[in-house]
């Protein structure tokens, strides 16, 4: 339960240093990891955050996205500032050259050779890698080793 500490710690210097962005977006997700808690009625352990807090990465990438398009940067800016609160608390993300290195242990470990080894690959992958690369980008790299 270390990062939901973490989460406690920092929702309590955001509000002594007076940083309302900062500490609305800890509730926010305080508030997402508790109803999943509730829902789920067990206490979560810092992998189930991780995912919560992925999926909220999303969603504010994907909304800003949206924003630019529609010619609202100042909107754009809040979620992608939210987003990068919410980075801070996932395990260091791997580099292309780290992502590539991981890949390639994983396919020879499967024994892929084509495209078809896809599902396999992603499967082992996507366990393997939790936390520090996305789908998206695993996905993605694969297809440039295997291309």
């Amino acid at each position: 339960m270390e990062l939901k500490e973490q989460l406690q710690n920092d929702l309590k210097e955001a509000m002594k240093s007076k940083d309302t962005f900062k500490r609305d977006t800890i509730r926010f997700l305080m508030s997402a990891i508790k109803q999943v808690e509730v829902d789920t009625r067990k206490e979560l352990s810092d992998e189930d955050i991780i995912k919560i807090i992925q999926k909220s990465v999303k969603q504010r990438e994907e909304a800003a996205s949206q924003y630019k398009e529609g010619g609202r940067e100042d909107l754009y800016e809040k979620e992608m500032k939210e987003a990068d609160i919410l980075k801070s608390y996932l395990p260091k993300q791997l580099s292309d050259e780290e992502l590539e290195t991981e890949l390639k242990k994983i396919i020879e470990e499967v024994g892929a050779s084509s495209m078809k080894d896809m599902g396999k690959i992603m499967g082992v992958a996507t366990k393997k890698l939790a936390g520090r690369a996305d789908g998206k980008r695993i996905n993605q790299m694969v297809k440039k080793i295997l291309g």
